[in-house]
C-alpha cells in the first residue's frame, strides 16, 4: 500500500461518495474504485458497506482509517521536519575550533543560533589540531574551523579556504614599544612572548624572517589553547602576544623591522565522504562576515 491509497481512504471514508471523493482528488471515479479495490485486496477484508447512496465504513474499515490517518499524519509531519532540518531551523550541530577562529567566531555564532534558530542545537568543542581532527574522523564532531595551515594533507578530508586574516605581534597601551615606529625582532626577547601552538608553516615563516632565534620553541614563553586568556596577559602586563590582528583591536600593532608578514588561513573542514550537514552554510556565511581584518 501507498500513502496515496491511504489519502484516497480517509477521503472516502469522511464524505461516504465515490464521486465528490474523485472530484476532490482530481481522480477519475473509476481510478478511485480501483485504489480502493486494491487495497481491500491486499488487506483482505472488505472497507466500505454500500448502503443507499452511500459507502459507509466497515467495522474493519473504521480500524483501517484510524490507523491511516495516523501514518498520513505522521508522513506530513516528516516532510515538514524535513523542510525545516534543510533550513537549518532544527537539528544538532557540532563544530570544533581551533583558538584562533574561536576567539573571533564563538560568540557570533552562538549568539546567531539564539536569536535565529532557537530550536536548532549545536555544540562547540575547543582544542588542539590533532584531537578536533581525530573527533572529526570519529564522527563526534560534524566540521571544524581551524587555520589550515595546521593540517597535514589528507584524502579524507574535504578543506574549503574562506578567509586569510593578518597575524601580528601585540601589546597593551602604553607598552615600552607601544610608540616604537620601528622595533627590531631582538627587542621583543626583553618580554615574554605568548601565543598558541603555531603551524609548521608559522613556524617556517618566522625563522625565514628572523632567524633561528624566532622558532616558536626558542621564542614563546606562554604558550596556551585559548588565545583569549593570553590576550587578557598583554593588556594588563608587558606580555607580548602573537596573534590575529583582528582579534583584539584594543591592543598595538608592534612596528617590527622586517615586517612579520605571516597570515593565517582559515578554513572549514569536514569528511569528504559526508553529506554537508544543514547548518554548515550558516557557519560559512558567518565566517565571511566576521572573520575579516
Amino acid at each position: 500500500m501507498t500513502l496515496v491509497q491511504l489519502k484516497h481512504l480517509i477521503e472516502l471514508a469522511t464524505n461516504g461518495s465515490f464521486s465528490q471523493s474523485a472530484n476532490k482528488l482530481h481522480l477519475t471515479q473509476p481510478a478511485l474504485s480501483r485504489s480502493i479495490k486494491a487495497l481491500e485486496d491486499e488487506l483482505g477484508q472488505p472497507l466500505f458497506d454500500r448502503v443507499g447512496r452511500k459507502n459507509e465504513l466497515t467495522a474493519f474499515g473504521a480500524h483501517i482509517v484510524q490507523r491511516a490517518r495516523v501514518l498520513v499524519d505522521e508522513a506530513n509531519e516528516l516532510r515538514q521536519t524535513s523542510l525545516q532540518l534543510q533550513k537549518g531551523e532544527i537539528g544538532q550541530f557540532r563544530v570544533g575550533m581551533g583558538s584562533g577562529p574561536g576567539a573571533m567566531l564563538m560568540t557570533p555564532l552562538l549568539m546567531l543560533m539564539a536569536t535565529e534558530y532557537p530550536q536548532a542545537h549545536i555544540e562547540i568543542s575547543r582544542g588542539s589540531t590533532t584531537l578536533l581532527v581525530q573527533a572529526l574522523r570519529e564522527r563526534t564532531l560534524d566540521a571544524l574551523v581551524l587555520d589550515i595551515r595546521s593540517l597535514k594533507p589528507a584524502t579524507d578530508l574535504k578543506i574549503e579556504a574562506l578567509q586569510e586574516m593578518k597575524g601580528a605581534f601585540m601589546c597593551r597601551h602604553g607598552h615600552p614599544l607601544a610608540k616604537k615606529r620601528k622595533v627590531a625582532f631582538a627587542q621583543l626577547r626583553d618580554y615574554a612572548i605568548a601565543s598558541t601552538p603555531l603551524s609548521d608553516e608559522v613556524a617556517r615563516l618566522l625563522i625565514e624572517q628572523f632567524g633561528t632565534q624566532a622558532h616558536p620553541d626558542t621564542l614563546v614563553n606562554l604558550r596556551c589553547e585559548e588565545i583569549s586568556s593570553l590576550l587578557d596577559v598583554a593588556r594588563t602586563s608587558d606580555a607580548i602576544v602573537l596573534a590575529i590582528r583582528a582579534s583584539a583591536p584594543d591592543l598595538v600593532e608592534i612596528d617590527l623591522s622586517p615586517a612579520l608578514n605571516a597570515n593565517a588561513r582559515f578554513g572549514l573542514i569536514t569528511m569528504a565522504s559526508r553529506t554537508e550537514p544543514p547548518l554548515l552554510g550558516k557557519v560559512r556565511a558567518l565566517m565571511q562576515e566576521v572573520m575579516k581584518d
